[in-house]
């Protein structure tokens, strides 16, 4: 393929509009009762999430991310009365999520900071109290490092005995997309998790896995649909407008993932079409395929994707020879669990190598989701988003999916285990 070609893709291609009343503010009350689209080989029909058995088959296996969304979003307040926003984005010290979660008394996270520029002072230290445990605390950040674009290194420390996940609860505001335009509620600490989240580190959620309910999940596996989790934790960069006319001139943002060994397995045991939940897992398993052909080639940093590299990577290994690869790291390693980076961007041109189909929300024009859209069902995109919005679909995190079968190439299916 030509690499060049698709950096050349104008985002302006890849837009539609989008009328302020067909933004969901608000989740509807039963999860499962949401309208979903469901698109194959060119044809679309409608149901609800309560009945997607009905487009499923026995056999298949259904992946989705176990991320949850931590309460990222935290305010102080200056003497002078200024309003201070931090909004953590990564662990930076110590840089894995679950060690930085469990550290007690300080650590160190990289963030955006909001009204940066009343914050002038590198050495002033912001506090707030907050009630843990019936008792008045404090929590204070020191800034370490700044950027023009806002982002820093922020020091978090606290008195109370809690390790920084409870401190987050405690003084924390869940951090719901900016484009719904309002206040967080205190429903939304429940709305906008998944029922399946556990693995804390997500600044915003997988929403495709918000129509799902334990219920509905039940009833799949009573079908003989294997389920299986990963992780992967979701960035604000998953907002980030593409400001270039280009996408080549876009630089995506980086995404810790966690696969386990057992997923591995359950992957190259499926025989009959992998369905991801989400873009979020859409993009870890194709990111899974290319560490492994990144083992087959030798290449050492093999757990860490860069946002053009599955382009420039050969793609005549089949994925039986890719999952084969990392199942051999994992047992030569005795390793269960594979931590990685992911920075893979899915463009039209791209060839699916995993994903056979996914659920996934509608979503924003010109976004890189909406160039993932269209990388799986051409030019139909169109179609798909000219039938949700003439038939009262609701659009982004709150609103309504569809359930995308890929359009395949003779690339892939020769690529299949």
């Amino acid at each position: 393929m030509n690499l060049q070609k698709l950096k050349d893709i104008r985002i302006e291609d890849y837009t539609y509009e989008l009328p302020d009343e067909r933004i969901a503010r608000f989740p509807i009350e039963n999860r499962a009762q949401a309208k979903l689209l469901i698109y194959k080989d060119g044809t679309i029909d409608e149901n609800t999430f309560s009945r997607v058995g009905e487009h499923l088959e026995a056999g298949q296996t259904l992946v989705y991310n176990n991320t949850k969304v931590i309460y990222a979003r935290i305010f102080f307040r200056k003497s002078t009365g200024a309003t201070i926003e931090i909004f953590c984005l990564e662990p930076f010290t110590p840089s894995d999520y679950v060690s930085n979660f469990a550290r007690r008394g300080s650590c160190e996270w990289k963030c955006l900071v909001g009204n940066l520029k009343k914050w002038k002072e590198e050495t002033e230290t912001l506090c707030r109290f907050f009630q843990y445990e019936g008792k008045n605390t404090q929590l204070c950040a020191q800034k370490l490092g700044a950027d023009k674009n806002g982002e820093a290194v922020i020091r978090f420390t606290w008195q109370a005995d809690a390790c920084f996940s409870e401190i987050l609860d405690a003084c924390g505001e869940i951090p719901i997309p900016p484009y719904l335009n309002r206040k967080v509620e205190e429903s939304d600490k429940i709305s906008y998790q998944t029922v399946y989240s556990k693995e804390e580190g997500s600044v915003a959620a997988p929403t495709a896995g918000l129509h799902f309910t334990h219920e509905l999940l039940a009833r799949l596996q009573q079908k003989n649909i294997q389920l299986q989790e990963l992780t992967l934790h979701v960035g604000a960069g998953t907002f980030k407008p593409v400001k270039s006319d280009k996408i080549g001139e876009h630089d995506m943002h980086t995404e810790h993932l966690l696969v386990t060994k057992d997923i591995i397995k359950q992957l190259l045991a499926s025989k009959h079409g992998i369905i991801a939940v989400g873009t979020t897992t859409v993009r870890t398993l194709e990111s899974i395929y290319w560490m492994g052909v990144k083992l087959l080639e030798k290449k050492a940093d093999f757990n860490k994707l860069s946002q053009w590299e599955a382009y420039e990577l050969p793609s005549t290994y089949s994925i039986y020879d890719s999952l084969t690869a990392l199942l051999q790291w994992f047992e030569h390693e005795k390793a269960d669990t594979l931590k990685a980076l992911t920075t893979i961007i899915i463009v039209p041109g791209y060839s699916f190598k995993v994903v056979d189909s996914f659920f996934t929300n509608f979503h924003q024009p010109k976004s890189t989701l909406l160039l993932l859209v269209a990388a799986a069902i051409h030019m139909d995109w169109r179609k798909v988003y000219d039938y949700a919005l003439q038939h009262n679909f609701r659009f982004l995190s709150y609103g309504d999916g569809s359930l995308l079968t890929i359009k395949k190439t003779d690339e892939r299916c020769s690529n299949k285990v």
